[in-house]
């Protein structure tokens, strides 16, 4: 693959429209648990990262810019929490310049699949979509399907019913919450195509407890209990979350673009339940 500067893409694709945070007084806090009933997990050792994993991350022909982020972001704790194997099919939805994608891909190897899914780009950010589309036509993501629809699609993921093993959204919940996307929708289309048992994937930047979406747009954080009610509204069930990615230094008060890597972020997995999708779900977006 060739190198290419994905600096740019990666986590301004965080928001489809960028606002200033006005500065606030920095207070520190201690960050809770994201709920009493899941108690977060410590990091996963390296020697339990697994070969396919830090073989994915490790492909010399990676993007040297996505390397750049890999400190930060730390993929082989996400993919490890996450269970990622050979085989297996996920949908990275939201996936912006598709450095998950990508690392997915290579982790589930030739005989799985990944949908990666992007909505319409608005024309000042038309410069990420097409840095996405020419990343998947690189000959190692062959097994990557481009899934080019909006968050209101009925039919957002391409897939058959009960099929994927997993679904992730990264640093983007708190996008379709803020800018009114249909996540109704998205969640209701995850809800279908994932197979019973499957994992729901969802990593976000931390907002200050009982905020709710008050800093969706400003900050670009969410607040994880409000994060949480909104997704099992859904169907799902909130059964497990890390601390990999927590940084107890962030008094959460700054906007998530001033410093990349360094943002307490919070790292939930639920799964789907058997109940119908969106049965508590309002009749129309919010």
């Amino acid at each position: 693959m060739k190198t290419k500067s994905t600096q740019p893409i990666l986590l301004i694709t965080a928001a489809i429209i960028f606002a200033a945070a006005a500065p606030r007084s920095a207070v520190r806090a201690e960050i809770p648990a994201v709920a009493a009933e899941v108690a977060e997990t410590a990091p996963i050792p390296p020697d339990k990262i697994s070969k396919e994993i830090a073989d994915a991350i490790n492909s010399p022909d990676r993007p040297a810019a996505d390397k750049a982020l890999d400190a930060g972001r730390k993929p082989e704790q996400i993919m490890a929490f996450y269970d990622i194997k050979p085989g297996m099919k996920i949908a990275d939805i939201f996936a912006g310049g598709g450095y998950l994608t990508e690392l997915f891909s290579r982790a589930v190897g030739p005989t799985g699949k990944v949908y990666s899914q992007n909505g319409p780009f608005p024309p000042q950010f038309q410069k990420i979509g097409d840095a996405w589309q020419e990343r998947l036509k690189e000959p190692a993501l062959k097994n990557v399907v481009t899934v080019n629809k909006p968050y209101d699609a009925p039919d957002l993921l391409p897939v058959e019913p009960d099929t994927l093993d997993a679904v992730i959204i990264h640093l983007n919940y708190h996008d379709m919450v803020g800018f009114k996307m249909n996540r109704e929708n998205v969640n209701a289309a995850v809800f279908k195509a994932l197979r019973p048992g499957g994992v729901y994937e969802i990593i976000d930047h931390s907002a200050k407890p009982g905020t709710g979406d008050a800093d969706t747009t400003t900050l670009h954080r969410i607040d994880e209990k409000f994060l949480v009610k909104d997704v099992e509204r859904a169907g799902f069930k909130l059964v497990a979350a890390s601390k990999a990615l927590r940084h107890p230094e962030d008094d959460r008060t700054w906007n998530v673009f001033k410093k990349r890597g360094e943002t307490d972020r919070f790292m939930l997995k639920f799964v789907k339940t058997p109940r119908m999708a969106g049965a508590d779900s309002p009749e129309s977006p919010r």
